[in-house]
């Protein structure tokens, strides 16, 4: 019998493989994990600069580093010695490079990893760094008629022609002269203002669109006039802005064309950075008037935004703060381009 035994197959003993079924689970198992830590090690990150506002005494500017998902992932900066502003991720992304503002108009330049080490000081300001401007972001355009040109159309009676990338839409601005609301910078602007539907002829007059408040004008990539909508995956976007007085300043609305409706962006304004290749943009947010914690003073504040496919924000800062944003830098491995800038100034 041990010698019959010897001469059997190989593959009958479930020591050798073990039980198919579990081979199969275990596989998948492995490479559900790889897949997992790809993902997690593809994940984008966004160093900000962040000034958490205080009751009492001098408050300071340090660098948070975040996943897209909003999770923050470590403080890199805990020094109190200046404020540290305009992070960048170097190009190689190994390191990131900040400004340390020690004084009035006297500043540093610092260097650290993204896993919170080798904190260093540099002997001078790197040239990519300096070189390197924000991001494109959406603006408000130069008014016609509101300038030095006398033949351009008075405002309050123009009417402009936008048409969306690909033909699908065109929003027609059109103003009626002597109609008080069209006249001026302020709510209730736009309510002449038409959305045309180029595929069935239908238009739609913007007050008949949820979230509609009031549309001047629709706003530009920045030093890019011709560029009005965002479309970039899901998104059918484009954005408007309207004055709303002189103590709340200026608000912007994004237009959703996939799905009909504006939405508000901030209580005040917000400056929306495309993200090429992910369907979603950032915004840099200003808030007038936040109360700190502590005080009933307040103060006037800015913080960096995600937002997804579905116009949900996501904010990079603690709940509850008041915080000024002094700059941000977000690396995206495998897309182009690797790296959106924000810098403090907007230049």
């Amino acid at each position: 019998m041990l010698a019959g035994a010897a001469h059997q197959p190989r593959l009958t003993r479930p020591h050798t493989f073990g039980k198919p079924g579990a081979m199969v689970l275990r596989l998948i198992a492995v490479i559900a994990f790889c897949a997992v830590v790809q993902s997690v090690q593809a994940a984008s990150e966004i160093v900000v600069a962040i000034r958490y506002l205080q009751a009492q005494g001098e408050s300071h500017s340090h660098l948070f580093l975040y996943r897209d998902d909003g999770t923050l992932l470590r403080q890199l900066t805990k020094e109190n010695a200046g404020q540290d502003l305009d992070p960048m991720f170097a190009p190689d992304s190994e390191t990131i490079v900040f400004t340390r503002e020690i004084a009035e108009n006297k500043f540093e330049y610092w260097t650290i990893e993204p896993k919170g080490g080798g904190l260093k000081k540099l002997e001078a300001e790197p040239e990519w760094y300096a070189t390197t401007k924000t991001s494109p972001y959406f603006v408000w355009p130069e008014m016609e008629g509101s300038g030095d040109d006398e033949s351009a159309p008075a405002f309050g009676s123009r009417t402009q022609k936008f048409r969306a990338p690909g033909g699908s839409v065109e929003l027609v601005l059109h103003e009626v002269k002597g109609d008080e609301d069209d006249s001026v910078n302020g709510p209730e602007h736009g309510k002449h203002y038409t959305l045309r539907d180029l595929k069935n002829g239908k238009s739609t007059e913007f007050p008949q669109i949820p979230g509609f408040e009031g549309a001047v004008e629709q706003l530009q990539l920045k030093d890019k006039p011709d560029e009005r909508f965002l479309f970039d995956g899901p998104l059918r976007l484009a954005f408007f802005g309207v004055h709303l007085d002189s103590t709340e300043g200026d608000t912007d609305y994004a237009l959703d064309l996939a799905n009909r409706r504006f939405v508000r962006l901030s209580r005040n304004w917000a400056a929306p950075f495309p993200l090429p290749g992910e369907g979603a943009f950032l915004s840099m947010t200003y808030v007038r008037y936040v109360e700190i914690p502590g005080t009933k003073k307040t103060a006037n504040c800015s913080y960096l935004e995600r937002w997804d496919e579905k116009l949900k924000p996501l904010r990079f800062a603690r709940e509850g703060t008041a915080a000024v944003c002094y700059g941000a830098s977000m690396y995206r491995p495998g897309k182009t381009p690797a790296t959106i800038n924000l810098r403090r100034s907007g230049d």
